[in-house]
């Protein structure tokens, strides 16, 4: 059986992360946070979330503020922005800043979070794969380094 995509998504509002887990829990592992630190602490415990859902206006710390501290330990998740008011400065930040994925109005729609989830694990896998290639050639270049480095050495002997 395979596993199921993880998704966190943090909110200040405890009936919109309800919302969410009765939605996607069937689909998903959902995570819900109801501030930053949490969804901090969450990543940290569960490092292979894929998908991370927050709301912009929170009261101690902004979205883009969580996003942009999330992505130096935890740079991987696609990122989505939710936000029930939007501004041009906040948008250009969430972009920025928190290199979101997709930019979303509140209240959501189960069915267009849903599509952008979607579309937010295909970016995951497709990235994931170039990570593990990019591993793969790296770990080929260093034994490809040693092997001439060993012929070399039996060439001067």
């Amino acid at each position: 059986m395979e596993e199921k995509v993880k998704v966190l998504y943090v909110d200040d509002e405890e009936n919109n992360l309800l919302s969410f887990k009765a939605v996607f829990r069937m689909k998903y592992k959902v995570f819900t946070a109801i501030n930053a630190r949490i969804g901090l602490e969450l990543l940290d415990e569960n490092p292979d979330i894929q998908v991370v859902i927050t709301d912009q206006r929170m009261p101690d710390i902004t979205g883009v503020e969580f996003l942009k501290m999330m992505i130096e330990k935890h740079p991987n998740p696609v990122r989505i922005m939710l936000t029930g008011f939007s501004n041009h400065s906040d948008t250009i930040d969430a972009v920025n800043l928190g290199k979101i994925f997709s930019y979303l109005s509140k209240p959501w729609e189960e069915k267009h979070l849903g599509e952008t989830i979607v579309k937010a694990i295909e970016k995951y896998n497709e990235e994931d794969s170039i990570r593990k290639k990019a591993e793969k050639t790296e770990a080929a270049e260093r034994v490809s380094d040693q092997m001439e480095f060993l012929l070399r050495q039996k060439l001067l002997s």
